[in-house]
């Protein structure tokens, strides 16, 4: 099992214990996190919710006064070019992409997300991932 070279980076620079698996535990997907890229005139924003929750793609917009979209499959690989497609890690401030996650993330004791490869996620504690998005915005933006 392997990560994205920048995740490995991440996870080593930052010092924080972690465990590579190759699918989720039972019961854990409130503990895992997606990542989606917005985009618009001013750049990209990368979101970050738990899985299983809706992004409330409004709420953002009205809260950051930015008429953000879905950004596409290009801009992706073009930003997580050392990720396989369709494998978004949500540590976006090692991807130089503003950050905003999900203010629910922060009950979970563990947090599993994307490892830029597609058979692995990455397990960390919270406040191991907190470290990991050093720099990014908190808040609920989902439902």
């Amino acid at each position: 099992m392997s990560v994205a070279a920048t995740v490995g980076d991440a996870l080593e620079f930052e010092g924080v214990e972690f465990r590579v698996v190759r699918k989720l535990p039972a019961g854990a997907t409130e503990g895992c996190a997606k990542a989606r890229l917005l985009k618009d005139a001013h750049g990209f924003v990368l979101t970050v919710t738990a899985v299983g929750r809706d992004l409330d793609i409004g709420l953002l917009r009205r809260e950051l006064h930015r008429e953000l979209i879905p950004a596409g499959d290009d801009d992706l690989d073009e930003l997580f070019c050392d990720c396989e497609a369709g494998s978004v890690p949500p540590i976006g401030p090692w991807y130089r992409v503003p950050t905003i996650v999900d203010s629910s993330l922060r009950d979970q004791t563990d947090i599993f997300f994307d490892a830029g490869m597609s058979r692995s996620l990455v397990q960390v504690t919270e406040p191991s991932f907190e470290k990991l998005l050093e720099g990014a915005e908190y808040f609920a933006f989902s439902r």
